[in-house]
């Protein structure tokens, strides 16, 4: 699976620590693995919220994402409050 990130996405990497932005290169990679895979969602807590999907790079920290075709493409990153306000604005 292919994955896009989107400049909503890279707008919130801005300013991160290197390590940081490794740990969310590695949960990207890591969702495209175990999309559509059941048994390896358990490390990266992938898991479906309405129209989007989310997995997280830290017990804190989160990406959403949707599925386009065979494509993942990420939408948003940040803590659990930052995705909850991200999802009500997008109803």
């Amino acid at each position: 699976m292919k994955a896009a990130t989107l400049p909503a996405f890279r707008r919130c990497l801005r300013g991160l620590p290197d390590a940081r932005l490794a740990a969310v290169l590695e949960a990207i990679h890591a969702a495209g693995a175990a999309y559509g895979n059941p048994h390896r969602h358990n490390g990266i807590g992938l898991r479906v919220i309405g129209d989007f999907m989310e997995c997280r790079d830290a017990p804190d920290m989160r990406l959403i994402f949707q599925r386009r075709g065979d494509t993942l493409e990420f939408h948003f990153y940040g803590t659990h409050e930052e995705v909850k306000a991200f999802l009500r604005n997008r109803r």
